[in-house]
């Protein structure tokens, strides 16, 4: 930062012009629509989200700031140089004054813009935005010292996060294959997983039917017709999608609970259970530690008991990411999708001996802390260095108004 406020005491010790957009910009939206997207196309189309489409046409050659003006308001932001072809309801902000770098400008727009349309909305969100309201935003004008100082910095966070994300992504993919070989239980994943598997198993393992291990029980929702249910004063865990979404696949607190009187029968699931996402948003799983209840999307597996003493349910947890596939590739549709429940059933699973489960499942909770744990590995460093960048980022672009 030493530099920076080096350059901003020579150059603009009393503080910086703001300008209005309408002042050193020109804004329009682009004359595409989706369905002139092409999937090889040679232009990159930016239509009103994160995903950027290819075309065989451009409209615009040219640097530029590009943001959604439906949906993704405040959040997606591309930046644009030379050729590219531009959605109908996605807007250019391209810069006529000499003054302004626009890489500095989309990186201010990406701090500050979201706050400004906030604050002219009368609701917490903002479905639309119009090209006035654009317009009337206020960009600093530091020197362009200043401005290609910041955007060198940021550009190298930026460029930090990005190849931390490409060595997670990289760690994911060694993780899953791992997991993958892991689970065949052939004797081919780890030498220490198969010096116990020539040892306890020599002959190969057992394989068992999903209705032979577990009792099924489908989820459901209490109803909403009755307030004494969701009264917020419930003390049973029931799970949701949102729960997995929040706090990944094992799971002791669900978001939402419910009264004892909602529940059918008295009976909940068992703790140790997997939850499988059989319809809807298919390909998900948990395991749930707590006695519990679900909604309807999901189907509890329930060790029986005399498979207990035979199972680690966390070896079960890792081998329902092989589930998650069967069911994703053998889905029925009618009115939604769900899972082909008589095939389900008879899904078979490895059982290896215990000792075996035990260390692969060591084995994977070290992988799985690696690439998914926000207290260590790479996922902590990632966002150890996000909230430095986004400190450093508010401060490069905060600036006093000259005369104010």
């Amino acid at each position: 930062m030493s530099r920076i406020d080096n350059l901003i005491q020579e150059l603009c010790p009393d503080g910086v012009e703001f300008r209005t957009i309408s002042e050193v910009a020109q804004v329009s939206t682009g004359n595409s629509d989706r369905k002139d997207a092409t999937p090889d196309g040679k232009y990159p189309f930016y239509v009103r989200s994160k995903s950027i489409q290819r075309s065989d046409t451009y409209e615009f050659d040219e640097t530029a700031i590009v943001i959604p003006g439906e949906g993704g308001i405040g959040d997606i932001f591309h930046y644009v140089e030379g050729k590219y072809a531009l959605h109908q309801r996605a807007y250019r902000i391209h810069f006529i004054n000499q003054h302004i770098s626009t890489k500095f400008a989309y990186y201010y727009f990406s701090v500050k813009f979201k706050e400004f349309i906030l604050k002219k909305a009368v609701s917490a969100t903002v479905i639309s935005i119009r090209k006035p309201m654009i317009e009337s935003f206020r960009v600093p004008v530091p020197p362009l010292a200043v401005q290609e100082e910041i955007v060198r910095i940021l550009d190298s966070f930026t460029s930090l996060e990005a190849e931390l994300e490409a060595e997670l992504e990289a760690r994911r993919k060694q993780y899953e294959y791992y997991r993958n070989k892991l689970l065949s239980a052939d004797g081919q994943g780890d030498s220490r997983v198969d010096d116990l598997i020539q040892k306890l198993c020599p002959d190969g393992v057992d394989y068992k039917s999903v209705i032979e291990l577990f009792d099924l029980r489908n989820g459901y929702t209490p109803s909403k017709s009755n307030p004494a249910y969701w009264n917020g004063r419930g003390t049973i865990p029931w799970f949701r999608m949102e729960d997995i979404r929040a706090n990944g696949g094992v799971l002791n607190h669900a978001l939402q609970q419910i009264p004892e009187i909602a529940v059918k029968g008295g009976k909940l699931f068992p703790a140790n259970s997997l939850l499988v996402a059989t319809s809807a948003t298919i390909g998900e799983h948990a395991l749930v530690t707590v006695p519990h209840l679900s909604n309807q999307r999901f189907t509890s597996l329930a060790l029986k008991p005399r498979y207990q003493h035979m199972i680690d349910m966390k070896y079960m947890y890792y081998y329902g990411f092989i589930l998650d596939d069967w069911c994703r590739n053998n889905v029925t549709t009618s009115s939604f999708a769900s899972v082909d429940m008589a095939g389900f059933k008879h899904f078979r699973v490895p059982i290896p001996a215990l000792p075996v489960q035990e260390e692969i499942v060591r084995i994977l909770d070290k992988f799985n802390s690696l690439v998914s744990d926000l207290s260590s590995g790479l996922p902590a460093e990632i966002a150890a260095r996000r909230q430095q960048y986004e400190f450093y980022r508010d401060r490069l672009l905060s600036f006093k108004e000259l005369g104010v």
